[in-house]
């Protein structure tokens, strides 16, 4: 070790800088280790360009970064082979940059709640070191260097440091963290294992954290079969040629579906993917899933994880990427987002509102390109692919604009059409006097197949939206076609739905319609119900129990905590019972001997409506299937 050593005090005006520093630079004490791996691994990027630039002439050599700790001496260090410092340059971008940076963060920010979020504009990674360190030492030599002439600097978190020339082996710096009594957590082969997994999975240089066994072939025993012999091998943690970061035109579907295996292991393989690769006028790269989504809209938004340089930022990406792309799965990495970002920076960031415009627009075009490539297998994903779809078109207005033309609609008979042609197909035969079409519509096909019969009876289609996003996407369909509503299908007898100017003339006259009406009222006795006695084909329900559709719409707002329908939560449920004017049981209701007899027959008709309403339970349904069974007895 060399004989002189400098001591000094680093020159700044704030007083008790770490305590500061300590307490508001991470909410999570274990980013020091992101932060002194990344700038390892920025040390050894900076040789290899030095070397490319022919600036550097040496042997490049090993350039793996290595990870290791020492128990029993309570140290962690990061060592790396990367370009290194000389004395003059540790006081320069230790003291002085990394310091003066701290001075302006603490006058800035003391103050300020989210003063650990903004810490990556003041240089200050190196310094989370003293996070979980009582002294850091620094032994660094330079590229430049001859022999073997090296740094160290040491400090214990005061504004006091040593200096001293010394000698190092190799090129490069090692960074010694002493660890605090309240970080010993961090002596742990497990806990820095997961760190360094969770924050440098991809990092561009090897990163090697102690070693592993391998169990391996050795030849073969006297019978023939193979033996095996246990290794020991470097540990790798991460991965540093992801799939992201190369050509799109060199890879393979199984490359891609392999890659999604290691991002997640256990997930079904996804539908499709989009491989992202901008450099202009933002740097973008990354690759996006789709996932199968099931129809109870399983929110997993926490699935697309934001690298810088392939340094893992967060998974927590609601302001880099569209709402109704939270749903995707995959990787995003762009320099321009820097490590250390809070949520302000990204709402207000310029590069990140182009990056969410540009991933809306990629995936606009990969949807249209496979719509008009192959549509058939684009229908065959639709069932999977349409919550993506929906959720954009209602909620991305230049989303909106494209997906009109690869947005589908499904039928009862499992035909798809686009809004184009879905207009064309019913426009006329479901237009009513008012000149509207009227799109019909199923939320259940199985308990609402009663009336989706009736309405394919008369020649009419129905539209199966039984989706968790349909009821909003059937209100922006109503928005954005012009004359056009959405009914369901049994919110009204067909011929209220798509009212016609021919009508189907009443077998009673007024005064028997009246008749009915009274008795019907009697036998219901319901306030809720609102009893209307209809001339429609015999062919259709006696009584067909419905709600309107704008009851039932301001209802389901109410119950989802739709603004302003909160008072229709409390409002009570509102039926519509039609009395079908020209069935035969309408006629045996008023042909019956006595009222009694025929408040009977109305009440069972009631009933009936009801049952296919599934509405029809506890001890109503008990007494109609008791008088059910007295009848065919």
């Amino acid at each position: 070790m060399a004989a002189t050593t400098e001591k000094g005090t680093i020159s700044i005006h704030t007083e008790n800088i770490f305590p500061i520093i300590k307490k508001f630079l991470y909410s999570d004490h274990e980013i020091f280790l992101r932060e002194l791996v990344s700038n390892a691994v920025d040390a050894t990027q900076k040789l290899k360009k030095l070397t490319a630039l022919g600036e550097f002439s040496g042997e490049v050599g090993d350039t793996r970064i290595e990870v290791s700790f020492d128990k029993k001496k309570k140290t962690i260090t990061v060592s790396d082979h990367g370009i290194g410092m000389t004395a003059d340059e540790i006081k320069k971008y230790i003291n002085q940059i990394a310091f003066s940076g701290a001075a302006e963060f603490v006058e800035k920010f003391k103050d300020k709640a989210d003063a650990k979020d903004i810490i990556g504009k003041f240089g200050l990674g190196f310094y989370s070191a003293f996070m979980v360190a009582d002294k850091v030492e620094v032994i660094s030599r330079s590229y430049k260097a001859e022999a073997h002439e090296a740094a160290r600097w040491e400090c214990d978190g005061s504004t006091e440091f040593e200096l001293e020339i010394t000698k190092k082996e190799t090129r490069g710096t090692d960074v010694i963290l002493h660890i605090n009594k309240d970080s010993e957590e961090f002596l742990d082969e497990w806990r820095l294992k997961g760190i360094l997994e969770k924050y440098g999975k991809f990092l561009p240089v090897e990163i090697k954290f102690g070693t592993k066994e391998e169990s391996v072939e050795d030849g073969t025993d006297k019978e023939g079969k193979p033996k095996y012999k246990t290794i020991t091998k470097d540990r790798i943690i991460n991965n540093p040629h992801p799939l992201w970061t190369k050509s799109p035109n060199d890879l393979k579907d199984e490359e891609y579906l392999a890659f999604y295996k290691e991002l997640y292991p256990f997930s079904e393989d996804p539908l499709f993917w989009i491989h992202l690769n901008v450099d202009y006028p933002f740097n973008l790269t990354g690759i996006l899933y789709f996932p199968k989504v099931k129809n109870d809209f399983e929110l997993q938004r926490n699935k697309i994880q934001l690298y810088s340089r392939q340094v893992f930022i967060t998974d927590e990406v609601k302001d880099v990427v569209p709402d109704f792309l939270m749903l995707l799965h995959g990787v995003l990495d762009s320099p321009d987002i820097p490590l250390n970002v809070s949520r302000s920076y990204l709402q207000s960031d310029a590069n990140v509102k182009k990056i969410s415009q540009h991933i809306t627009k990629k995936v606009a075009d990969k949807l249209s390109d496979m719509f008009k490539k192959d549509r058939a297998a684009y229908e065959k994903k639709w069932d999977d692919i349409g919550v993506f779809v929906k959720y954009g078109f209602i909620s991305d207005e230049k989303f909106n604009e494209k997906a009109k033309d690869f947005a589908l609609l499904k039928n009862t008979e499992g035909k798809y059409f686009t809004l184009e042609e879905y207009k064309e197909k019913v426009k006329d035969s479901q237009t009513d006097k008012e000149k509207q079409t009227v799109y019909l519509y199923t939320t259940d096909a199985g308990k609402q197949d009663a009336f989706v019969q009736s309405a394919k009876g008369k020649g009419y289609d129905v539209l199966v939206m039984d989706g968790v996003l349909d009821s909003h996407f059937i209100s922006n369909l109503e928005q954005k076609l012009e004359k056009t509503q959405l009914k369901r299908v049994d919110s009204d007898t067909v011929d209220k739905l798509i009212a016609k100017d021919d009508a189907m003339a009443s077998v009673l006259s007024k005064e028997e319609e009246e008749k009915v009406k009274t008795l019907f009222e009697k036998a219901i006795n319901n306030k809720a119900m609102t009893v209307t006695v209809e001339s429609l084909s015999p062919e259709e329900l006696p009584v067909a129990v419905t709600m309107s559709e704008w009851m039932r719409r301001m209802k389901e707002m109410a119950r989802t905590g739709g603004g302003g329908y909160g008072f229709m939560g409390t409002m009570p449920d509102s039926y519509n019972v039609a009395v079908n004017a020209n069935h035969g049981i309408i006629q045996k209701v008023l042909r019956a001997e006595t009222e009694e007899q025929q408040l009977k027959l109305a009440k069972q008709a009631y009933d009936l409506g009801l049952l296919s309403q599934n509405m029809l339970t506890g001890a109503d349904l008990t007494s109609f299937i008791k008088r059910s069974v007295e009848w065919v007895s």
